[in-house]
């Protein structure tokens, strides 16, 4: 291997685990300067800090099955766990379970969204490399 194909090599390496850190905290995943969505779960076209574009995104469905996943094991385990070790009002249990399944949710779908973007981004899919490359 020439040295020069190691300079291509380490410039098309895209930390995975930084990028994903900053998607969890819903920054761009090139430069974790500026915020990634401009909405609730609308992601910028580019960053308004390095100017990475970010309209080849398609993260779809991935958000709400990994928040469903995330929320149901949680919730339905400790509802179970209250409904048969405590006399719980069966009303009050379900109340503060649609509470808690609601918060987690509306906490959880825009990281996730923003983790699976910046995953898009760190493996260069969707057009997110360098085309001409590839």
């Amino acid at each position: 291997m020439t040295l020069s194909q190691i300079d291509t090599i380490a410039d098309d390496e895209r930390p995975l685990g930084q990028a994903m850190l900053r998607g969890i905290r819903c920054k761009c995943p090139a430069c974790g300067a500026a915020p990634m969505l401009r909405a609730y779960l609308s992601v910028r076209d580019t960053c308004p800090a390095c100017g990475e574009d970010l309209s080849h995104q398609r993260a779809d469905d991935g958000p709400a099955y990994l928040t469903m996943l995330v929320t149901l094991k949680t919730v339905v385990p400790l509802m179970v766990y209250v409904m048969f070790n405590h006399n719980m009002n069966p009303t009050l249990l379900f109340a503060l379970s649609a509470l808690l399944l609601v918060a987690m949710t509306l906490f959880l779908l825009p990281r996730f969204k923003g983790m699976i973007v910046a995953f898009q981004w760190a493996k260069r899919m969707h057009g997110f490399g360098d085309d001409a490359k590839h």
